[in-house]
C-alpha cells in the first residue's frame, strides 16, 4: 500500500463550516483537535449538555446552504466563518452566540426549527457516532462514486478529517480491525461510516444536486462511505505523509 495523507479537515462547529489544515497534532484517544467542538441547537431540541444526536442541531442534511460555509480557527479560541452570501464573521463561541445565530439564520430553511443555543461538545467531540474518532476518506472511492452519479464530487460532501490518496477504490473497508501507521501515529480502524442526506449538498453551490445515498445503495448495496478510526498513538501529522497498513 503506497498511500499518503492528501488533505486534513477540521469542522469547528458541527455542520457549520469546514477548515483545511496543513498539519495538526493528534492525541491518543481524542478526536482531531477542535473538530466539532461546538454545535448549534435548534428549537426542537432539549436544552441539555454533553453529546447529543445529529437531529438536535443545525446540520447540512437539513440545511444544504450550510455546505458552502468555510471556517478558520483563530487565536484565543475565536472562529471565523465565511459564506458567499454572508459577510465574514469572527466570533468567540462563549461570548458571541447571538451574533452567530443572526449570521446563520438567513442560510437556514425557514420551515426548519430555528437556531437557539450554541453548546460546547464533551471531550469526545460532537461527531455523529458519539465517539472520539477521526473520519477517514479515500479519494479513489470518491472518484468511483462520482462515476456512478455522473458528476465529479467534492470530498467536502462527506465532512471527513483525513483524506487519503494512492489507494484502490473501497480499499479502506478492508482495514476494519487493522491499524494504520502515519509516522509515529497509530490509528485503529473500527467501523464504516453510514451516510445521510448531507452528502446530497454540493459545497460549491449549497444545492442538493446528487442522490448519493441511492447511488451507494444501487452500486454497493449499502450507504457506507469512509471509515472511523481511533487514535492509539498520537503525534504530529502533516499532509503528504505516507500511510502504511500494519
Amino acid at each position: 500500500m503506497t498511500a499518503r495523507v492528501a488533505e486534513i479537515w477540521r469542522h469547528p462547529i458541527k455542520g457549520i463550516g469546514r477548515e483545511a489544515l496543513n498539519s495538526v497534532t493528534l492525541d491518543a484517544g481524542r478526536p482531531l483537535p477542535g473538530d466539532r467542538a461546538w454545535a448549534l441547537l435548534h428549537d426542537n431540541a432539549a436544552d441539555a449538555e454533553g453529546w447529543q444526536p445529529r437531529r438536535n442541531f443545525l446540520v447540512v442534511a437539513s440545511g444544504p446552504r450550510l455546505a458552502r460555509i468555510s471556517a478558520e480557527t483563530l487565536a484565543h479560541g475565536r472562529i471565523a466563518l465565511s459564506h458567499p452570501d454572508r459577510p465574514r464573521i469572527e466570533i468567540s463561541p462563549l461570548e458571541d452566540e447571538a451574533a452567530l445565530i443572526d449570521w446563520v439564520l438567513p442560510l437556514w430553511p425557514a420551515d426548519r426549527p430555528a437556531p437557539r443555543r450554541l453548546v460546547q461538545a464533551p471531550p469526545q467531540g460532537m461527531a455523529d457516532n458519539g465517539a472520539a474518532q477521526l473520519a477517514i476518506l479515500n479519494r479513489a472511492s470518491l472518484a468511483e462514486l462520482g462515476e456512478a452519479v455522473g458528476q465529479v464530487l467534492d470530498i467536502g460532501r462527506f465532512r471527513g478529517n483525513l483524506v487519503l490518496d494512492g489507494l484502490a477504490p473501497r480499499e479502506e473497508f478492508d482495514w476494519i480491525g487493522r491499524e494504520l501507521a502515519i509516522g509515529d501515529i497509530r490509528l485503529a480502524v473500527t467501523d464504516r461510516i453510514e451516510r445521510c442526506r448531507a452528502t446530497e449538498a454540493n459545497p460549491a453551490t449549497g444545492l442538493r444536486d446528487a442522490n448519493i445515498l441511492r447511488a451507494l445503495e444501487d452500486t454497493r448495496g449499502h450507504r457506507d462511505f469512509g471509515v472511523y478510526a481511533t487514535v492509539r498513538s498520537g503525534g504530529f501529522l502533516t499532509t503528504d505523509t505516507p500511510v502504511t497498513l500494519i
